[in-house]
């Protein structure tokens, strides 16, 4: 029941979290003639905007389909994309903001003379412009349901606020990245409402390696290689960075949203070209070549280095027998590891897992059981693959959510 501190408002919504779903759902509601409310705990909004991708912000992917999404309902994300699609993200980003994009690989989008600062700022005045407040500093303590809406506690400067509403969206995030404010505020009120919460994990993360692999991996630390990464049925090309803890880069954190603790990764060290093939076409030439030289060519020279401890990389290539030769084949195109562990939420770019997507309305993002309250964004169980894509996702459900409010 509504105290008498309560502050019975005319927002249509209260937004709590001011990230990329947070503020796009405001701007949205905004354009709709709505009027919406954010509370933002940080003391600006926009935090993991303004560091995602070195502070240049890789907004959208081209190619974003279901297919680069986890979920454990692989069709949720559907109806979201096809109300906002990634031409519309394009097209709001540039109507907007004066923002054009760039594609730099992979269908990866990147303002072109902009920094990620200036989409927060793009979202701030919009959201100024349609009467949209934003109060940062402004943590909230409870969210109650009672007979005309919902009663929300929140402490900002040492003062508790109380207000009600219709509608709260939760745009809170994921647990990842706990230095810019990120908690599991977002999964503890979906489980106060009797909501089901899947599994959450550290995704899109580097790997560790310990015991006695550890010191191999720690000489090569700096190294990049472009490889193919396989764990199950599901494998990634990209670079691969090995660190004095293990594995990192692209193709690493890609596979970490699939790999679970137990389960080895294998590793082409040679996607595109086949080494038995190299070395023969090699041998035919100069078969007094070392596999060290050859392999030298292909990689950089510390690292070849580093194979010795695997391969007879003193010989020539004349001189390698069929063992030799199947040893180099299965090392090269098949190196298995067995990593330790993750580095956790404070490494990790997003949170696999969430709100379960059985729990809402794919078109709307609002409780099934729950009328008018809403979740979007990286709290939902819908993770997406490295490349701008979790952006896209953030866009659209915000988007989405503004619809219904």
């Amino acid at each position: 029941m509504a105290t008498n501190l309560t502050k019975h408002t005319d927002y249509d919504a209260v937004i709590i979290g001011g990230g990329a779903c947070g503020l796009m759902c405001a701007a949205q509601a905004g354009l709709l003639g709505k009027r919406t409310l954010i509370l933002e705990k940080n003391s600006s909004p926009g935090a993991k905007i303004i560091i995602s991708g070195g502070g240049r912000c890789n907004y959208t992917n081209l190619n974003t389909s279901a297919h680069q999404f986890i979920s454990e309902n692989a069709h949720f994300c559907k109806s979201a994309f096809s109300q906002f699609t990634v031409a519309d993200t394009i097209s709001f980003f540039e109507v907007y903001g004066g923002i054009h994009g760039k594609e730099k690989t992979l269908g990866q989008l990147f303002p072109e003379n902009n920094k990620a600062k200036d989409i927060v700022k793009m979202f701030t005045d919009l959201c100024a412009d349609t009467g949209q407040e934003i109060r940062c500093e402004a943590t909230v303590k409870s969210i109650d349901k009672n007979s005309i809406g919902f009663e929300i506690s929140y402490l900002q400067n040492g003062k508790e606020e109380i207000i009600q509403t219709s509608k709260v969206v939760i745009a809170t995030g994921g647990l990842p990245i706990a230095k810019i404010g990120a908690t599991d505020f977002g999964l503890k009120i979906a489980r106060q409402f009797g909501l089901q919460i899947t599994q959450t994990a550290p995704a899109l993360v580097p790997l560790t390696i310990t015991g006695k692999e550890q010191q191999w991996y720690g000489q090569l630390s700096g190294s990049s290689v472009f490889c193919k990464v396989i764990c199950g049925e599901t494998s990634f090309e990209e670079n691969i960075l090995f660190t004095h803890w293990g594995l990192s880069g692209p193709a690493i954190l890609q596979i970490s949203s699939y790999w679970k603790p137990g389960l080895a990764i294998e590793i082409d060290l040679l996607p595109q070209k086949n080494i038995l093939g190299l070395i023969e076409a090699e041998r035919q030439l100069n078969g007094k070549k070392q596999m060290l030289t050859l392999l030298s060519g292909l990689y950089t020279r510390k690292f070849a280095e580093a194979l010795m401890l695997f391969l007879p990389l003193e010989k020539n290539l004349a001189s390698l027998s069929k063992a030799d030769l199947q040893k180099t084949e299965q090392l090269i195109h098949h190196f298995k590891t067995k990593p330790a562990g993750d580095k956790g939420y404070d490494k990790a770019e997003v949170m696999r897992g969430g709100v379960s997507t059985w729990e809402l309305s794919s078109k709307t993002l609002e409780a099934k059981n729950v009328p008018g309250l809403f979740f979007g964004g990286e709290c939902v169980d819908v993770t997406g693959w490295l490349g701008g894509y979790n952006f896209q996702w953030a866009w659209a459900s915000g988007f989405v959510i503004a619809q219904g409010l």
